[in-house]
């Protein structure tokens, strides 16, 4: 009895792992993103996205309030994901944008992160989805989070 228990579990164990595998190189191309009128994309309804810019409250941060010029705040950013995110790569950028995509550890899943300063507010847009899933436990609004916090850290350093 025990055996075939064990059988069983060891055979649904790999048909997971297969369907995240598959889930993986599934997403490998990225959506359209980027800011278009000063927005960035919306994040879809399933709950794996976060953004400044969100209508609904559970994809809606707050914007960080950012007095200096962009190319500092840019700076900053790049500093801050290169020290706390080694599975991160820039991919795309532009003199108020950054478009980075960072990896999970073992199955690879991408999640597409953004920035978009606007100078006239004083502020850094963010946007953080998985591309493909339903949720993600929470990692793209803790990841924020974490970037948030270490962003205002170095603002008050000043």
């Amino acid at each position: 009895m025990a055996k075939k228990l064990l059988t069983k579990f060891f055979i649904v164990s790999i048909v997971m792992m297969l369907g995240l595998a598959m889930l993986s190189f599934n997403s490998g191309t990225a959506p359209t993103l980027g800011v278009t009128e000063g927005k960035l994309a919306p994040c879809p309804e399933s709950p794996n996205c976060v953004s400044t810019q969100a209508d609904s409250q559970p994809h809606r941060m707050e914007a960080v309030s950012w007095p200096d010029d962009r190319g500092e705040a840019l700076a900053k950013i790049k500093e801050v994901v290169s020290d706390n995110f080694a599975r991160a790569k820039l991919v795309d950028q532009s003199p108020s944008y950054l478009r980075y995509e960072f990896r999970s550890l073992i199955f690879r899943f991408v999640d597409d992160v953004e920035f978009y300063i606007d100078q006239n507010a004083s502020l850094i847009h963010f946007r953080s989805a998985s591309r493909v899933g339903h949720s993600d436990l929470g990692a793209n609004k803790s990841r924020m989070q974490k970037i948030v916090a270490a962003l205002q850290n170095r603002m008050s350093q000043k």
